[in-house]
């Protein structure tokens, strides 16, 4: 294929296809004839050499390729299209609405302030919370499913960094740090532990709950316990932070929560506090988003909403 003399119009009904699986309703989008959509695509598939789409039902299937370029097309395209018709962005009037992710002791901490300042200052803007199921968003940020996660990425953390070591590599995924906590041990008040101090054999020795928001029974705990040759017995996994602290308010397990989220628990008063017999690494919370967003002035609003409602919730958890 010859760069020089391709026409890059033909990306739009590319990008416009893939998004909708349906020729016509693709050349609805575009303003154009079915036929002409179709030429289009055609003159697409000449010049990359792929059928990049085939039928399927009442729309069509993307190729294996077709699926490998359309993410570096369709962020082109939007950088392109930031870059000639940029965003304007009125907080009093904005109808916009947002999705994040975030587990339920960072959406303690974070939401109250959060919305407040939503409801005060953009009185017209939607926020979707939704909880946070994976230690790696990043491919839910990329298809557009999110549009900021929050959370520990200790994973993506340190592949950012790598990235950002390499020349060549795509730096897609924007990062910021929010505030660093760390992870305590919680036992019910009067829990045959609570009344000596925590040793490692104890610990290992008792029944443990976890947090997981995959379901997979080993954390980062165990991963701990592992380079030490040591283990201890998951009992039960569940997917929330507050879930966990009611379960052992009641019962003879051990989790682990983030020190930050105990006051808003409300069980100050069933449940001790101790700290952890092994080292543990600093939780560092982070924000996530994609680099596409950035040239959107209502995504880089609310950025700046979050950093602010993150560190002042933090601040006041820690009083």
């Amino acid at each position: 294929m010859n760069f020089r003399t391709f026409d890059l119009n033909l990306l739009r009904v590319f990008d416009e296809v893939m998004a909708e699986r349906n020729l016509t309703r693709a050349a609805r989008n575009l303003a154009m004839t079915q036929p002409a959509a179709s030429n289009a695509l055609r003159r697409l598939r000449d010049a990359l050499g792929d059928k990049l789409v085939v039928r399927a039902g009442y729309g069509v299937e993307p190729t294996p390729y077709a699926l490998s370029v359309w993410p570096a097309v369709r962020d082109a395209l939007g950088q392109l299209r930031a870059a000639v018709t940029p965003e304007e962005f009125d907080p009093q009037t904005s109808r916009a609405s947002f999705q994040l992710a975030m587990a339920d002791a960072t959406a303690a901490l974070v939401v109250p302030s959060l919305l407040a300042g939503v409801l005060r200052d953009a009185p017209g803007l939607s926020l979707r919370v939704q909880p946070l199921t994976t230690r790696d968003p990043r491919p839910l940020l990329e298809s557009g499913e999110l549009d900021v996660a929050v959370g520990y990425f200790p994973g993506v953390t340190a592949a950012l960094a790598l990235t950002t070591m390499q020349a060549d590599a795509p730096d897609v995924v924007g990062i910021e740090r929010l505030y660093s906590g760390r992870y305590v041990c919680v036992m019910r008040k009067d829990h045959p532990l609570a009344a000596q101090p925590l040793t490692l054999d104890a610990y290992c020795e008792a029944k443990h709950l976890l947090v997981s928001f995959s379901g997979r029974p080993f954390g980062f705990v165990d991963e701990v316990l592992a380079a030490i040759h040591r283990s201890r017995r998951i009992v039960l996994t569940v997917n929330q932070f507050f879930t966990a602290g009611l379960v052992v308010a009641g019962s003879d397990l051990l989790t682990v929560l983030p020190t930050h989220f105990i006051a808003s628990t409300g069980l100050g008063d069933d449940i001790v506090v101790r700290e952890l017999p092994l080292e543990m690494a600093p939780v560092h919370v982070d924000m996530l988003w994609h680099r596409r967003q950035e040239n959107r002035a209502a995504h880089g609003w609310l950025r700046e909403r979050i950093v602010q409602a993150a560190r002042s919730g933090f601040e006041h958890s820690a009083r």
